[in-house]
């Protein structure tokens, strides 16, 4: 057996016989890990609280010949307790595991992509942030972090950069942002295409500490399908957190 040192997100949860817990995690130096809690679901478990999904653990595992490694030691790095007290915050943390689970691969280790989360999920502990904005910022710099951030300082189709022509409109087929001319996709404001630009430009804590703008919703629904596009399905924890924003 390998002695695994590590630290996780708990990504997800699900029963296994009458006492213990498989617990879904994903690491930084191990990629996406699934592993047996023994004896979690009793009440006299010394860590039942510890593996619930949102929580960030310091992990030691036990890997064997299974697929499944078993949990030994688990300690709590941050349970963000202000996330889960605001039911819109627990949605949108819901939210960016759904997608990591998704982009995450077991033994493929991605540290760029669980510090982009750790720090998602810190932003959304902080009670100055607006929710509403962590989720979308999320999902456009995962995008960048694939190699798939949009076009948004010229038309995807013809070339042509913003100074010269009007950017009216999103097509993720294409790519990004689309003139009046090669129009196609949904229709963008240049407000929404000014906060999005700002997110991926290095203006992400001031979007993050302004108040909610009012193309926010916008920016959430292009963010959104951009990410649903990538992963190939569509998002429920995004849209049960949407239902609750807006």
């Amino acid at each position: 057996m390998t002695l695994l040192r590590d630290a996780g997100v708990v990504l997800r949860t699900y029963r296994l016989g009458e006492a213990d817990r498989i617990v879904v995690l994903v690491t930084e130096a191990h990629g996406k890990v699934r592993a047996v809690a023994k004896g979690v679901r009793k009440t006299t478990s010394k860590w039942g609280g510890r593996l619930e999904p949102l929580s960030h653990v310091s992990l030691l595992l036990w890997q064997g010949r299974s697929e499944l490694a078993v949990v030994s030691q688990a300690e709590v790095v941050d349970h963000f307790p202000s996330v889960r007290a605001d039911l819109e915050r627990v949605a949108c943390g819901l939210s960016m595991l759904e997608v990591v689970d998704q982009l995450s691969l077991e033994g493929h280790a991605d540290p760029g992509l669980f510090r982009m989360l750790v720090g998602a999920l810190g932003a959304l502990a902080d009670a100055r942030t607006d929710p509403s904005m962590v989720v979308p910022a999320f999902f456009l710099k995962v995008l960048a972090h694939e190699g798939t951030e949009p076009i948004l300082d010229a038309c995807a189709s013809c070339g042509r950069p913003r100074d010269d022509v009007e950017l009216v409109a999103f097509d993720l087929a294409e790519g990004g942002t689309l003139c009046a001319r090669c129009r196609r996709g949904r229709r963008v404001s240049p407000e929404a295409l000014d906060v999005v630009r700002a997110i991926l430009g290095g203006g992400l804590a001031g979007v993050l500490a302004s108040p909610r703008p009012a193309c926010a919703g916008e920016v959430a629904s292009l963010a959104t399908e951009a990410m649903e596009g990538h992963v190939d399905r569509r998002l429920r924890a995004v849209h049960a957190a949407a239902a609750l924003s807006w």
